[in-house]
């Protein structure tokens, strides 16, 4: 697969690293030259040198031919704009934009463009770990709304069901590892002590699950 990055700050340097590593191949660009040392000679990256809003630097890139692009510069407009480029003028399959103003996301969502922000991402991130460290968060999708946990089963709710664990919109178990094989419960699947259950949550309903999980042994 092939990929440009706008933006070779660490985030753009760590993606590229990323991808690289994966086996893809990368392309970077960035209006400052020396930006390029973060990337420490990575194996099939390239750079280009210029401005991500520039059509020839685009070009230059490789963007008629790319899988997908991420546009990772400290500007959240130079974002945007090089986002709706690559959606609008050359559709490019995957577009993603970090955005520092979570409130632009909304607006900008409407323009099917997926945005990543990392304010909100770290302050549920920050949130989940000082407060709900019993939940073992294996994933984030989105700007960090939704969250994938991990949690064994305690002793007291083994013999009750998935669905029992279940608030609509809210929490889910979407998979059960049982002495090493994963599976998809149904909703009258019992749980079974040792068991390890993978949920998604609102993040900001996380204090409901703990509290599923602690209230289902007094009932």
């Amino acid at each position: 697969m092939r990929y440009v990055i706008i933006g070779c700050g660490s985030v753009g340097a760590g993606l590229a690293e990323r991808l690289s590593v994966a086996g893809h191949d990368v392309t970077v660009v960035d209006r400052e030259g020396s930006s390029f040392d973060r990337l420490r000679r990575l194996a099939r990256t390239r750079t280009v040198r210029g401005s991500g809003t520039d059509r020839k630097v685009l070009l230059a890139a490789g963007i008629e031919s790319t899988d997908g692009l991420a546009a990772v510069t400290s500007s959240d407009e130079v974002n945007i704009v090089v986002g709706r480029i690559a959606r609008e003028v050359f559709h490019v399959p995957k577009v993603v934009a970090r955005l520092y103003e979570p409130r632009k996301a909304i607006v900008y969502a409407a323009l099917g463009l997926e945005t990543l922000s990392p304010v909100s991402w770290g302050v549920n991130r920050m949130a989940d770990l000082l407060l709900y460290s019993e939940l073992h968060s294996v994933a984030a999708l989105g700007s960090g709304e939704v969250d994938i946990v991990e949690v064994e089963v305690p002793g007291h709710i083994a013999g009750r069901t998935a669905a029992d664990l279940y608030v609509p919109g809210e929490v889910q178990v979407v998979a059960i590892t049982r002495r090493g094989a994963t599976f998809l419960p149904a909703p009258a699947q019992l749980l079974e002590d040792g068991d390890v259950l993978h949920l998604t949550v609102l993040s900001a309903k996380a204090a409901r699950l703990k509290s599923l999980l602690s209230a289902s042994g007094g009932s």
